[in-house]
């Protein structure tokens, strides 16, 4: 019925609206028995919040939604590898399974390695990869220009 590439089309939404308010373009969605319970995007800007991240707002949302501090049946569709203080907050939430767009080569949590997430979180890389890429390098390019 739904699947990653789903799920992961919502974070791109989101994402896409995080780059028209001038935003670095996140999108996350949290993801508990096939519905979504969370749909966050970076707000660092808008907030003027480092802490703003499209995965922590993501997190608060859901276990609140949950009422639970863990989210462990719960699924992350983020379009960017998350950072590393977004990958110590999973780790923290125990969260099942991560799913993400685009790597990060320059602040992504797999520079330090994947024992930053929590042992039981399983990782799928790569859904609509290259959308989740050219978004970020089209929001960049504008900035430069």
């Amino acid at each position: 019925m739904f699947s990653d590439e789903y799920f992961m089309s919502l974070a791109l939404e989101l994402a896409e609206e995080a780059a028209d308010a001038g935003e670095i373009p996140v999108g996350a969605v949290i993801v508990s028995r096939n519905r979504p319970i969370a749909k966050t995007r970076n707000q660092t800007e808008q907030l003027n919040d480092v802490t703003a991240h499209a995965e922590l707002m993501a997190i608060t949302a859901a276990t609140h939604y949950l009422g639970s501090k863990y989210l462990t049946d719960c699924t992350m569709y983020v379009t960017l590898e998350p950072c590393i203080m977004c990958a110590g907050a999973l780790y923290w939430a125990q969260l099942g399974r991560l799913v993400i767009g685009a790597p990060d080569e320059k602040r992504g949590y797999s520079r330090v390695g994947p024992s930053l997430l929590h042992p039981k979180t399983r990782i799928e890389t790569g859904v609509l990869a290259d959308e989740s890429q050219a978004l970020l390098l089209n929001f960049f390019r504008r900035l430069r220009t």
